[in-house]
């Protein structure tokens, strides 16, 4: 049985359309004959989405008791035991009522793909978990419901609900998304043109980005070299020079023309010999093209342009932009340079901006020595010298009457054997020094034309001649040797270092260094394998690349073993094995990097052990000594009462019970904080937020204290405040209550608000002892008391339980003196009206018939 393949329809607001596009499917398809269900859709009281679930099989839904509330979610098992070819499930990132086999509705989704069944869901771009921060700088809201991004990708399709945010605004305005009285605080909220408009460029750039991944893998996949110019890439060639920064600034404008514009700054190191590349010039390069947006490269390639050219293919980048040379005029008598040859070489598919520069023509400093890797010109012209030259110069010197003599004539001869050995190595050298002891034998040793030597002395030279020439070929290529192993010795401490800055910048993903190696290298794949012990299978711990990664080191072109059960595998073709040194160092960093994630989170599963273990201990000390104490006390009154050994007076009696009512009062207090923090911690608060008047919540807040010890001071003037009112009286009435309790007797505690900005204040105020500074933020951690407050006074989760709330609605909570002595707790709110945080439905002030834990969704 295969997995179901899922499709998603992603709205760029709200009321898109996105659940009505979704039933026009199931009717397309259910015309087609094929067994579709409405698995869970909600119309939200549309007419028109109403009408669409007509002559739709809708499978019965899962009802579940909570608070005393019934509600409906999905039944996942009923949609499982239907087993249709096609699923309907709206609002993907929806959150189940607590009792539902799974927290979250995409978790019910991955159920039916597993189980073989197609979905068909609806989510909006607000609810990808990576764009929360973005969403709510923009809008104001934040959003509660979400779902992993990774969850979105994994879709097999997903298609763009789209509406410009002028006719979206119509159709709000005519009463298509929400009821009449709703419509004007959407619109003059959530749904302004600013924040549409932001909504929709999030929206589109998402599904770009996501089209941008399909084709790279439809390129890989079909082999597609030629570039195709779905978006513009603009790759900046940077050879380390000061003329990096001018051209990056212009990549950086070219791309702004173009939306969705990418830069792209690749630095190419030679293996036969690096460039004259400032590391502190690279670093500030590097700099500032990421604080421009876009991203830096560094590739080690032997030839220059094709290196550069083949990355910015393998990027399908449509434009390079390239400094101009900083050579002098009498340099490009070596060659055309690498601007030229990238222009020539790029084809008619790919852009090529040289930008003129300060430096252009300059020079470009100290000459670089050449390694022994020598181009395949240079090679052709060693030979030349060392075979062509010699008979060349024999037919310059028998065809002139000058008698220079022997000495003379293999100087020349010495020459030319020198120059081959600079242009070719030690090969063309020795070539020429044959060739030359034979033309030197036979035209300018007597006797002539012979291969014989009459003069011990003209034998004597030549044997020198000989000597000297192997000599000096044998220099120049040892010298060539050791440049080249200099340069290789460059190369790799260039590529370490660059490799341990990414490291000191905090570059320490395990995908992200693998895509260094890869591209590092050119490879087509990188994959870190591992297995727990040699007879188990390879396991791939991490995998980048456009072509599959290696299964098994077997497999691969190039491995690095990393200890016994580890290695780093690589495809796409077979190094040289002089680069395997820099390749362990990339294969014992990633090792490094695996480790340090896995202890990571392995620190991370023990302090949340450890905090659990301190709260459990904290707990069974409340337990123990707090949660014991009124019931002790109720015990001793209930015993007292059915004692049939005394008889009570009618005071006696109403005492006794007063201590029983008093007691119970407590241990209410006290399981109730309990429960609360825990909500807390598991993160189940979910806010019910509606716009309401302080003095309707505030009063109530004051019923668990004595009558006489609390002041209000709540002006009429006040403007409404965004906030859920049950939490809202739960944590000022913690915070009078612990501000009663540490106040004088004949100081009575002051509760007053008062508006700032576009928030309002809510201040409780006390005249005890206070607080110092370092204990104002340790005293909102539960299972905290600060001073001697006796041990029944409480567990110590009153401050921490009213911050929770408090920041679960938005807002903050903080401690400060108050002047003249004692503390004042400080609770800031939203107020209405000013991008507060309402539910998603438009921002608009409306309660939802649910409970105040769960939040709907359009």
């Amino acid at each position: 049985m295969g997995r179901g393949k899922l499709r998603i329809y992603l709205g760029a607001a709200p009321g898109v359309g996105k659940t009505y596009a979704m039933l026009s499917e199931a009717h397309r398809r259910v015309e087609r004959g094929t067994d579709c269900v409405v698995a869970f859709v909600e119309h939200h009281e549309r007419p028109r989405t109403e009408v669409m679930l007509h002559g739709l099989e809708q499978v019965r839904r899962g009802r579940l008791e909570y608070r005393g509330g019934t509600f409906t979610e999905m039944d996942v098992d009923a949609v499982l035991a239907r087993r249709p070819q096609v699923a309907l499930v709206d609002e993907l990132a929806h959150t189940n009522v607590p009792g539902s086999r799974n927290a979250k509705r995409w978790q019910d989704v991955e159920e039916l793909l597993a189980a073989g069944i197609d979905v068909i869901s609806t989510v909006n771009i607000q609810h990808l978990e990576s764009l929360g921060d973005v969403v709510e700088s923009i809008t104001g809201v934040r959003q509660q419901e979400t779902v992993p991004d990774e969850v979105v990708r994994r879709a097999d399709q997903i298609e763009l609900v789209d509406m410009s945010p002028q006719a979206l605004r119509r159709r709000m305005a005519h009463g298509n998304i929400y009821q009449p009285d709703k419509v004007d605080a959407a619109l003059s909220n959530y749904f302004r043109p600013g924040n549409l408009t932001a909504l929709r460029e999030l929206a589109l750039l998402w599904v770009a980005d996501r089209v941008d991944e399909y084709l790279k893998q439809y390129r890989s996949d079909h082999r597609v070299s030629r570039i195709w110019g779905s978006r513009e890439r603009i790759v900046v060639g940077l050879t380390g020079g000061p003329e990096g920064r001018t051209l990056i600034r212009r990549a950086a404008r070219l791309a702004e023309k173009g939306a969705g514009g990418e830069v792209l700054a690749v630095y190419i190191a030679r293996s036969d010999g690096l460039t004259s590349a400032s590391p502190k010039e690279l670093a500030v390069q590097r700099t500032l093209v990421e604080d421009l947006g876009g991203t830096f490269h560094h590739v080690v390639g032997d030839d220059i342009p094709a290196a550069l050219l083949d990355f910015a293919r393998g990027v399908n980048a449509t434009q390079i932009v390239l400094g101009s040379s900083r050579r002098r005029s009498w340099q490009y008598v070596f060659g055309p340079g690498v601007g030229v040859t990238v222009a020539r070489d790029s084809g008619p598919d790919l852009d090529v901006h040289i930008v003129t520069h300060e430096e252009a023509a300059k020079g470009r400093g100290l000459p670089v020595a050449r390694g022994a890797r020598l181009g395949r010109s240079r090679i052709l012209w060693g030979w030349f010298t060392g075979v062509g030259g010699p008979v060349l110069l024999t037919l310059l010197l028998t065809h002139i009457d000058a008698d220079l003599g022997l000495a003379n004539d293999m100087l020349l001869f010495l020459t030319l054997t020198v120059a081959a050995a600079l242009l070719g190595g030690l090969y063309p050298a020795l070539a020429s020094a044959a060739v030359g002891s034979l033309l030197l034998n036979w035209f300018f040793t007597p006797p002539l034309h012979r291969i014989s030597i009459a003069d011990p002395k003209n034998l004597l030279a030549l044997v020198i001649f000989v000597l000297v020439a192997l000599a000096v070929a044998s220099v120049v290529d040892l010298a060539a040797r050791r440049t080249h192993q200099a340069a290789r010795l460059r190369a790799e401490s260039e590529i370490l270092s660059f490799l341990a800055g990414n490291v000191l910048r905090g570059e320490t993903g395990l995908e992200e260094l693998l895509e260094r190696v890869r591209e590092t290298f050119g490879m087509d794949s990188a994959a870190l394998l591992e297995r727990d012990s040699d007879v188990d299978p390879w396991t791939r711990a991490g995998e980048v690349g456009q072509g599959p990664a290696p299964q098994r080191p077997e497999d691969a072109d190039v491995d690095v073993p990393v200890g016994d059960h580890m290695a780093l595998a690589l495809t796409g073709r077979v190094l040289p094995a002089e680069d395997r040194r820099v390749l362990a160092a990339f294969a014992a960093q990633a090792a490094v990097v695996l480790d340090r994630r896995r202890l990571q989170e392995e620190a991370d599963q023990a302090k949340e052990l450890a905090e659990g273990n301190r709260i459990r201990t904290a707990l069974l000390a409340a337990v123990s000594h707090d949660l014991r104490t009124p019931l002790a006390g109720i015990k001793a009154a209930v015993s007292s009462l059915r004692s049939d050994d005394v008889a009570w007076s009618e005071e006696d009696e109403a005492e006794l019970l007063a201590g029983i009512e008093e007691g119970a009062d407590r241990l209410d207090h006290l399981v109730g904080n309990l429960l609360d923090m825990s909500r807390l911690q598991t993160g189940t608060v979910t806010p019910l937020i509606r716009e309401i008047d302080l003095d309707e919540v505030v009063p109530m807040a004051l019923g668990g204290v004595p009558d006489g010890s609390a002041e209000l001071d709540i002006p009429e003037t006040l403007p409404m405040v965004a906030v859920d009112p049950g939490l809202l009286e739960r944590s000022v009435a913690n915070l009078v209550e612990n501000a009663v309790k540490y106040s004088p007797d004949d100081r009575r505690v002051l509760v007053a608000a008062s508006a700032i900005a576009d928030r309002v204040e809510v201040r409780v105020v006390d005249r005890g002892p206070g607080v110092p500074d370092d204990a104002k933020e340790r005293i909102f951690a539960p299972f905290q008391r600060y001073g001697d407050a006796p041990r029944g006074a409480g567990v110590g989760l009153g401050l921490a339980v009213a911050r929770g709330f408090a920041e679960a609605m938005g807002g903050t909570l903080n401690a400060e003196d108050t002047p003249g002595g004692g503390l004042t707790m400080v609770l800031t709110l939203r107020a209405a009206g000013s991008r507060a945080e309402l539910v998603e439905e438009g921002g608009v002030p409306v309660e939802h018939p649910v409970e105040p834990e769960r939040q709907t969704t359009c």
